[in-house]
């Protein structure tokens, strides 16, 4: 009978089958990649099994590696990372910085003049619009303010449509800013639909009001605060057109 050669005669005649090099562009389980040296990942795939989730912010070359984005946050368009959604209350579509003076205060309604307020008084009214909810925040600040509130709305802190130098009815009542010594603040939010607690032509002055029209037309409307000692205006001041 004919001997079987063994296998390590048959090896013999075939050394390539131990010399023969990895492959690799195929094999990579001798790789190990630590974290953050993906710079060429793309040429193995799968190697990026060990690499830690991506952080917010890095998704510039996502799509050389699919599915890294899954803890990216979601933002709408061109908004950047860090902008407010438009349902969110911090989120404004408009924003007024108004410096309030007594000689800004004008008196009567059918022939207005300027009067001027109260001597040594002065307001900052900063207000944040969002008009998809009809909200507006506000931080106010006076100085200088003296006497009693006085006014027959609700408060005696407003908005009133009103162009300068001409007077008009309030449509938003502020909480009447509050504090010991010379300076005093009121901040939060409102949100229509809005009342003043004046009553005119039977409605009040802020039924039906909202504050698109601020925004259609800025310079028709100011802020001021009324005062036992001033009571057509402590201090008023203009939105800016």
């Amino acid at each position: 009978m004919k001997a079987t050669p063994t296998l390590t005669a048959l090896l013999s005649l075939c050394p390539s089958a131990l010399t023969k090099p990895i492959d690799k562009r195929q094999d990579f389980s001798h790789i190990d990649y630590p974290p953050g040296t993906g710079e060429d990942l793309h040429e193995y795939p799968g190697a990026g099994e060990n690499l830690p989730s991506y952080p917010a912010g890095t998704g510039e070359n996502l799509d050389v590696y699919p599915g890294a984005g899954e803890n990216l946050p979601s933002y709408p368009p061109g908004t950047g990372e860090n902008a407010a959604l438009p349902d969110s209350i911090f989120y404004f579509t408009s924003t007024y910085h108004i410096v309030a003076t007594p000689d800004q205060v004008v008196n009567g309604t059918t022939n207005p003049t300027f009067t001027g307020g109260l001597e040594g008084a002065q307001g900052f009214y900063d207000f944040g619009i969002n008009v998809n909810l009809d909200l507006i925040c506000y931080s106010i600040k006076l100085v200088g303010f003296r006497g009693e509130y006085q006014s027959p709305a609700k408060t005696a802190t407003h908005v009133h449509s009103a162009a300068k130098g001409k007077n008009g009815p309030p449509r938003l009542a502020f909480p009447n800013p509050a504090g010991d010594g010379d300076v005093r603040y009121s901040f939060g939010c409102l949100q229509g639909p809005f009342s003043t607690g004046l009553v005119m032509e039977g409605k009040d002055t802020g039924e039906g009001f909202t504050l698109s029209q601020i925004e259609e037309n800025p310079s028709g409307f100011m802020a001021d605060v009324h005062s036992s000692l001033a009571v057509p205006g402590a201090v008023r001041g203009q939105f800016p057109g």
